[in-house]
């Protein structure tokens, strides 16, 4: 992967090639990105930008630099902003096979007692990375397991497998490099992964790609450099969705403004994007503001069958709108409303303030969080409804 292929991060993309041609770069790195940002296809690039032959020393000069009168000597060459994707060194890292790049990512237990390791589900991950790169750990773990809630983990097998790998001599580049994409999945045994951080081996690079910093244990977090990888741009990812998924302009604008700077999201909003979001939100506020108990069991037993990622969409749709209808309250103004989300987000301002409407969206969220970790369906939406009813009726929010 070359950063061409990268979605937006412009800025991100010079910090690397400044860090590594400029000598400055840590031992170990932390690519820190919420879901959709692009931390791990960034990780890629950089690691395919380090091994490249044109990039990695061959072709760098020594030159003094200017002259007194600002031009460039006239042996000076350039180096490159991008891995050339040409080289043998390329090649292999495009295919995610060259002998001195190394994963580690979490895995899911197949047999009862049995200890996997990441090459274990190494073909599985080499397709992964190239259909699915801006995917998150529920993507991977739906491709790799074999049973219902299999949990993904890193184990303390892996852990001594990764000092084995990056105790060996690297084989064809100047540099040895270990991607280890989800540390947050790293239990105490990622202790034993201390040593090789803090005194690795000669021209050593740990490469950590996570999505949430507080779920790091703070003994590896302490001893990497943090490289910050922010939400993408509404344009960026509007853009992206018509050239790289030829999604109708249309569609791509609405996506792009309801996806937070979530490619990942924005490609599962596309595919959902004929589903009546709006239908199945003014059937759950009637039944919680007009038609009752009855109804309110129907819904619930509606949207509880639509499955994980459906109930994630529906609940980042309604705080569209309530963002929306925000906007739209304090200013006059919704200027990411489209088609007939105006008339909803007026209509929402009439039935709650915005100090009720910030509470739904912190309630939404808080569902949110919860359905990425398998909470049951019926459970919380019955919950979330009877929340709603008294945060819309009484004005009260309440802990359940």
């Amino acid at each position: 992967m070359q950063f061409a292929d990268i979605i937006g991060q412009k800025e991100v993309k010079t910090q690397l090639q400044d860090l590594y041609n400029q000598n400055r770069l840590s031992h170990a790195l932390l690519f820190l990105g919420k879901e959709g940002s692009g931390a791990l296809p960034l990780a890629l690039a950089f690691t395919q930008y380090i091994v490249c032959e044109k990039v990695n020393g061959k072709n760098k000069n020594t030159s003094a630099g200017p002259s007194l009168f600002g031009d460039e000597p006239e042996n000076t060459v350039k180096i490159p902003t991008d891995a050339c994707g040409e080289c043998a060194a390329c090649k292999k890292a495009g295919q995610y096979v060259h002998p001195d790049i190394h994963f580690s990512y979490p895995t899911v237990t197949k047999k009862a007692g049995e200890k996997p390791i990441a090459t274990d589900f190494i073909t599985e991950w080499r397709e992964f990375v190239k259909l699915n790169s801006y995917g998150n750990l529920f993507d991977w773990i739906e491709m790799i397991k074999e049973k219902e809630n299999s949990q993904g983990k890193i184990t303390a097998r892996e852990c001594d497998e990764i000092i084995r790998k990056l105790s060996l001599k690297s084989f064809e580049s100047e540099y040895k490099v270990l991607i280890l994409w989800m540390p947050e999945e790293l239990d105490k045994e990622g202790n034993k992964l201390l040593k090789i951080i803090e005194e690795p081996p000669a021209n050593t690079l740990f490469i950590l790609v996570a999505e949430n910093e507080e779920m790091i244990l703070p003994t590896i977090l302490s001893r990497c450099q943090l490289i910050k990888i922010p939400a993408l741009e509404i344009s960026e990812i509007e853009t992206a969705l018509i050239e790289r998924n030829k999604t109708e302009a249309t569609i791509a604008r609405q996506v792009a403004s309801v996806s937070e700077g979530n490619y990942r999201e924005a490609l599962q909003l596309v595919q959902h994007a004929e589903e009546d979001w709006q239908t199945l939100l003014r059937d759950w506020l009637n039944a919680i503001l007009k038609t009752g108990p009855v109804a309110q069991t129907k819904w619930v037993e509606e949207i509880s069958r639509l499955g994980r990622e459906k109930q994630k969409q529906f609940l980042r749709y309604f705080n569209h709108l309530l963002e929306q209808a925000i906007h739209l309250k304090a200013t006059g103004q919704a200027t990411g409303a489209y088609g007939n989300e105006l008339d909803f987000a007026e209509r929402l301002n009439k039935i709650a303030g915005i100090e009720q409407q910030q509470a739904i969206i912190e309630e939404l969220d808080r569902a949110s969080y919860h359905i990425e970790r398998n909470a049951n369906g019926k459970m919380l939406f019955h919950t979330l409804t009877i929340k709603l009813y008294h945060i819309i009726q009484d004005k009260v929010v309440i802990e359940m």
